[in-house]
């Protein structure tokens, strides 16, 4: 059957818009796939001048021009309203404005005020999600309850393949009436009557392509069933939103394995060193970046800090910073009490080992026992200094990132934080992340941290998610692509 072959209703969905045509041609030509089986009207005579037309009688059939042209604007109603809606669908970026938008325009497709739709690809790989329109979150915990096998849309995710043909997608479910309908759970009758609705119709999001990910399953409040014109609309849009929704499953997963990749490449847990105290915060967008920090214990009670960026995105810029930070453990614990060696080492194993790339980095020696830091920088942001009495960038000397010259060396800068002061480490992507020029950005965290309420300022956690809150009030989408975020703050008593 073509895509507008069930379209033919004169009831299209929408209002359908007025055309007007007083010869149609004998042949009417084939639109936007429309059949244009319909014979065409016979030739009439034009009335003669000064005489009148005889009035059709009340009870005539309508001429045949004006049933082509019903017919033609109904086609064209629906193929918009289509249109409207796939575009609508289109722009959705997560998976789950894409489930709400799809449950959304499926209910104005089949006549329907509320649905659930079940995210659940049949690889068992995941995501899952379970969202509802009209619905709240205790509706659809009683919907649940029904056995699943007892259920449309769970015989729909449940149902086997057709042993002759395992390509085959499932085909819609439609209960016309729970109450009399035959064979079905006692259960089931019972939640219905408790939600007040008499009658539903399950979708199936699959294709061949993409298999079965999932199914949606819209709720009528009276005994009912769409007719064949809005199944063959809502089956059209089902199989287009699946087609989206598989899309959007296959980077929400990608950027799932990216996270867990680079929250495996850092540290798993802070060390615990007497004397201060620690917390870092990591955020990173869908392809993942080369941001990290680190903190390592050394001998005799110091510890090592370090924050970086390596330059680029994805799984080439994530395997260089893990190697980047496993470098730069091992520079540290063989000559940790002089950053700049630190840094001059992985500058030369940079500029050999991956002379294309560039990276950022900031590496402290402190010494919490005697409240005592030396660090070095290669073209990154400065340390903050949060306390009571002061919120000051710390100066250190302005150097060009590892990389960009044939070598690299600066001077370290020596600081003495205050009992209960913090020094927060920062990558890049935090100023960035504001979208403002970088002396606003600067501006922005400076009264950020000033900010910290005096209750949080114990904590190296609370000063962190306070900063980061502040900066970026709006958070942080993981499905927006971005600069990673880093904040590594060391409170000391």
């Amino acid at each position: 059957m073509g895509v507008c072959d069930a379209m033919a209703s004169n009831a299209p969905v929408g209002k359908p818009t007025e055309m007007s045509s007083p010869h149609l041609p004998r042949h009417v030509p084939k639109v936007a796939g429309i059949d244009s089986t319909v014979p065409a009207p016979p030739h009439t005579k034009a009335p003669l001048a000064g005489v009148p037309a005889a009035a059709a009688p009340a009870d005539a059939a309508p001429a045949p021009g004006a049933l082509i042209t019903d017919r033609l604007a109904g086609w064209v109603s629906d193929l918009t309203t289509l249109h409207e809606l796939t575009e609508r669908l289109i722009k959705t970026a997560t998976l789950d404005d894409a489930l709400h938008e799809f449950l959304g325009a499926g209910a104005a497709l089949v006549g329907a005020r509320r649905g659930m739709a079940v995210l659940e690809p049949a690889d068992g790989l995941g995501p899952t999600a379970t969202i509802g329109l009209g619905l709240a979150h205790a509706d659809l915990g009683t919907i649940e309850t029904v056995p699943r096998g007892a259920t449309s849309y769970g015989r729909l995710l449940d149902g086997l393949p057709d042993p002759s043909d395992p390509s085959r997608v499932p085909e819609p479910i439609a209960i016309h009436d729970v109450r009399t309908e035959e064979g079905l759970d006692p259960r089931h009758r019972e939640v219905a009557a408790r939600l007040g609705y008499a009658a539903s119709y399950a979708l199936p999001l699959a294709t061949e392509e993409a298999g079965r990910i999932g199914a949606g399953v819209w709720l009528y409040d009276e005994p009912a069933a769409p007719s064949d014109r809005r199944r063959h609309l809502v089956g059209l849009y089902g199989r287009f939103a699946t087609e989206h929704l598989a899309r959007l499953l296959q980077v929400e997963r990608a950027r799932v394995q990216v996270s867990t990749v680079a929250e495996e490449l850092l540290p798993s847990r802070l060390p615990r060193v007497p004397g201060v105290r620690l917390a870092a915060r990591h955020r990173s967008g869908p392809r993942g970046g080369g941001d990290w920090y680190d903190a390592l214990p050394l001998p005799e009670g110091a510890l090592g800090l370090a924050v970086g960026s390596v330059s680029g995105t994805g799984p080439s810029a994530l395997a260089a910073m893990g190697r980047l930070r496993a470098s730069l453990r091992a520079y540290a614990v063989m000559e940790g009490e002089d950053p700049v060696a630190v840094l001059s080492d992985l500058e030369l194993l940079l500029r050999i080992t991956e002379p294309a790339r560039s990276a950022t980095a900031l590496f402290a020696y402190a010494e919490p026992a005697r409240r005592r830091l030396v660090l070095a920088g290669a073209g990154h942001a400065p340390p903050l200094l949060v306390g009571e009495r002061r919120t000051e960038f710390v100066e250190t000397s302005l150097s060009a990132p590892l990389g960009m010259l044939s070598c690299w060396e600066a001077p370290s800068v020596e600081l003495a934080p205050a009992p209960g002061e913090t020094v927060l480490l920062y990558t890049d992507g935090l100023l960035r992340r504001t979208g403002d020029a970088m002396d606003r950005a600067f501006a922005r965290l400076h009264a950020a941290a000033a900010s910290v309420p005096r209750a949080d300022r114990d904590d190296p956690g609370a000063v962190a998610d306070h900063v980061l809150r502040t900066v970026l009030p709006d958070g942080i989408d993981p499905a927006v692509e971005g600069e990673d975020v880093v904040l590594l703050a060391a409170r000391f008593d």
